[in-house]
Parts: C-alpha cells; sequence; structure tokens
C-alpha cells in the first residue's frame, strides 16, 4: 500500500499506552489536587466535605495506581505537573470559595471529561493490546462515574454551566497538553 505525505504509518495507528499512562496520571494527580484544595477550603465538617474526602481518597487510589505503572514502565511524566499542581488546587479552593454546590459542579464538569476520556481508552484498549491498562482504566472510570453522579446529587442543575464549560474546556486541553508533553 503506497503511503501520501501526511498519512499515518502503520507504527503511528497503535496505542501510544505510554501517552495514556502519563495522561491518566497527570489527570488523577490534577484531580488530587482539585479535592485538596476543595477540602482546604471547607474542612471535613460538612456532608459535602465528606463527600469529597470520600472521592479525594479514591483519587488517591488511582494516582498511586497510575504512579506504579509509570514506574514500571519508564513513562515519563508530564513536564507541566508542577503546572497541574498549582491549577488543580487553585481551582477546588476558587470553587469551594464560591460554594459547596459550585464545588460539586466543578466535580462535575470535570468528571464528565475523565469519563469521555476513559471510554475512549476503553475503545482503544479492547484490541487487547495492554489487558493490565484496560482493567485500570475500567476501574477508575466506574468511580469517576460514581464521582460525578454524586455531585450532581449536591450541586444542582443550575447557576454554574458558564462555569463548568469553562472547566470542561481547561480539562480537554489538560489532557491533550499531558499526552504530548
Amino acid at each position: 500500500m503506497r503511503h501520501l505525505p501526511g498519512d499515518r504509518q502503520p507504527a503511528e495507528a497503535a496505542v501510544d499506552t505510554a501517552a495514556m499512562v502519563r495522561v491518566n496520571q497527570a489527570g488523577e494527580y490534577g484531580a488530587a489536587r482539585i479535592y485538596a484544595g476543595q477540602l482546604a477550603v471547607m474542612g471535613r465538617r460538612s456532608r459535602v466535605a465528606n463527600e469529597i474526602a470520600h472521592m479525594a481518597a479514591q483519587e488517591q487510589r488511582h494516582l498511586d495506581g497510575f504512579d506504579r505503572l509509570m514506574t514500571e514502565r519508564r513513562v515519563r511524566p508530564t513536564l507541566f505537573a508542577p503546572l497541574w499542581h498549582v491549577a488543580g488546587y487553585t481551582l477546588g479552593a476558587a470553587t469551594a470559595l464560591i460554594s459547596p454546590k459550585a464545588a460539586m459542579a466543578a466535580t462535575v464538569a470535570v468528571e464528565t471529561v475523565i469519563d469521555e476520556h476513559y471510554g475512549a481508552q476503553e475503545d482503544a484498549l479492547s484490541d487487547g493490546s495492554d489487558p493490565e491498562l484496560l482493567a485500570m482504566v475500567k476501574d477508575y472510570r466506574a468511580d469517576e462515574v460514581e464521582h460525578r453522579e454524586s455531585a450532581a446529587a449536591h450541586s444542582g442543575e443550575n447557576g454554574f454551566q458558564l462555569m463548568q464549560a469553562a472547566i470542561r474546556a481547561g480539562c480537554r486541553v489538560a489532557i491533550r497538553v499531558a499526552e504530548k508533553i
């Protein structure tokens, strides 16, 4: 088969599991920082804060899993980890300062994008190329969907659409950046 300039070469068409591990680790790191910022503002005394603490513990499990995989597979982290550190915490703290409902609306926005992202990875990995990564993605995706549904129950449906759209857009950009850099 003849390839034209710009055509994907067969090697490029393969699933890039290193990029998946890198971006997933970066995302879980960012999520852990968001929850840390929210909890720093809210404390741990309210029902919403207890729910956030539960989500944070699950995100830490996800982060630990991807940290382990990065080490085992010698995958370099994103160069933007320091930015995710600050941006995640700032997003969490800022939304919690607005209100607990805003904090939960932010969680809905983030987890909506992560569900889509992990869904695309499940599809790509369904070829059997990396059963370990596929199992992790499926497991963690179920937690992310649970987080979104729980947060939606606490955030209400009104008042935060613009904020959520901006957060979703930011998450999508962060995913693309972490895949490459």
